[in-house]
């Protein structure tokens, strides 16, 4: 296990692994993102990304069939994309729609191309496109009257009905998480290019802090959404039609605000962290209820 200390000059609000899991990029309210080479119990600093102006709260890491690249999204109200060439790292694009602090930001699955979704206080989501031929407008949502404090992609998954011999219908959807505290399901409409509204999930009684949909592509879709109100939601839905299902991941409140939820790459395990310093882990039983997993311990 790689302990890294002392590594920013304040909190420490995102870490996230690159797809070989060889690097490790770290986000701080220090302005600051830095880049560490990990292998087994060591860990090497390969650089520290300088340019945004506020707290940087989130870093997402490209599929690397694009190359090595990386975004950051800040309370400065901006997105930056880095790329590493040669061993250096350089800004590549910045994105400056937003009015307030962007929250949140994501690849889409690469199936879809070299494609972000940021999430903002502005009370709107962007979707920006990254084409040979240069950056294209970018989609901006109206999502959340009072703010969106997370939006996360759903994988890959096509639409049942093609005649024979016709294509499967690409569904393209993500799901976003706000401050008026509703969860909210996006689905991309081809002939308008924009992405509409297809369900509105009310369950909790203070801002959902974070919202993540289960990577795993079976017959039943998983979003995990995480509140203020000290309690986690997982919602289901049969073959990505009808009604969403609601259940609470315990019946009592957990011991303090509910940050982040996280799931496994196979989308079994569902991992939760908050203000009390812990992360909890969790997994469905064959009854569909949620039962403890264990706990990571630091």
């Amino acid at each position: 296990m790689v302990s890294i200390t002392n590594a920013h000059n304040d909190l420490i609000h995102d870490a996230v692994l690159d797809y070989y899991g060889k690097r490790l990029a770290t986000c701080s309210s220090d302005k600051t993102i830095k880049v560490f080479e990990v292998d087994g119990e060591t860990h090497k600093l390969l650089d520290t990304l300088e340019g945004h102006e506020g707290p940087v709260w989130r870093v997402d890491w490209a599929h690397p069939k694009f190359g090595t690249i990386l975004a950051s999204c800040s309370y400065d109200g901006k997105v930056i994309v880095w790329k590493e060439e040669n061993g250096r790292w350089s800004q590549i694009a910045t994105h400056a729609v937003h009015s307030a602090s962007v929250n949140s930001v994501q690849w889409a699955p690469h199936e879809y191309g070299v494609m972000l979704l940021a999430a903002s206080s502005d009370g709107k989501v962007s979707i920006i496109e990254f084409k040979e031929q240069g950056v294209s407008a970018p989609i901006i949502i109206d999502a959340h009257t009072v703010g969106v404090n997370s939006a996360c992609w759903a994988p890959v998954s096509y639409e049942d009905g093609a005649a024979a011999g016709e294509q499967p219908k690409e569904l393209r959807r993500f799901v976003t998480g706000g401050a008026d505290n509703l969860v909210k399901v996006w689905r991309y409409n081809s002939e308008t290019q924009t992405y509409a509204l297809e369900d509105t999930l009310s369950g909790h009684a203070d801002w959902v802090r974070d919202v993540a949909w289960s990577p795993s592509v079976l017959l039943r879709s998983y979003i995990a959404s995480v509140s203020q109100d000290k309690t986690c939601i997982v919602w289901s839905q049969e073959n990505n039609k009808g009604p969403w299902k609601k259940t609470e991941v315990q019946q009592d409140k957990f011991p303090d605000v509910l940050w982040r939820a996280s799931w496994s790459l196979s989308g079994n395990i569902l991992a939760l962290s908050g203000g009390d310093n812990k992360v909890t882990l969790w997994k469905e039983n064959l009854a569909g209820a949620w039962e403890p997993a264990g706990e990571v311990q630091q």
